[in-house]
């Protein structure tokens, strides 16, 4: 099969050059975008490392989290990049204390911390979950701000979760 511009010699050289010229200003366009992303993500707090800097502003809170009724464990080590560098938002035990630290102030929300988790949040059910805050439910919810000592409590109905199962009249399954 003969692509179109290619039969006639003269026609394939100016379509190749074309096809090169093409190529040559996407990738330019790629790589500048690249570097400019790279330079304006260094400022930001939620994606830079906090290896080599002065972080005077700190934050400690603590996260209990509940998926379908369920206590789920937050892993020690959220926000420690292997070999490469520390987060701003991060957890040092499995306990569900989160910490942040930044350069000077900054709003943290619970949501940053949950995005930075890679929290599976698209898979639950917004309107049926909810944030608390010293036990009270936050209007805000994800957008919740992490305030230094306050308690989150986190609870989230994933959109896979069969809730007739709540509602059986069926006597409780018998553990061995």
């Amino acid at each position: 099969m003969i692509w179109p511009g290619m039969g006639d010699p003269t026609k394939r050289k100016k379509t190749l050059k074309f096809l090169g010229l093409t190529a040559a200003i996407g990738m330019s366009v790629f790589l500048a975008g690249s570097l400019i992303q790279g330079q304006l993500s260094q400022g930001d707090p939620l994606k830079a490392c906090i290896n080599d800097r002065n972080t005077p502003y700190k934050i400690k809170a603590t996260l209990e989290l509940y998926v379908d009724k369920q206590k789920a464990d937050i892993p020690a080590n959220i926000g420690f990049v292997e070999g490469e560098c520390q987060r701003s938002l991060y957890t040092i035990t499995d306990d569900g204390t989160i910490y942040a630290e930044w350069e000077e102030e900054y709003p943290f929300e619970i949501g940053h911390f949950l995005w930075s988790w890679d929290f599976p949040l698209r898979d639950m059910e917004q309107s049926k979950s909810r944030i608390l805050v010293n036990g009270v439910e936050s209007p805000n919810f994800i957008h919740s701000p992490l305030v230094e000592g306050y308690h989150y409590r986190a609870e989230f109905t994933s959109k896979a979760y069969d809730e007739s199962k709540d509602k059986d009249f069926l006597p409780p399954e018998l553990q061995p």
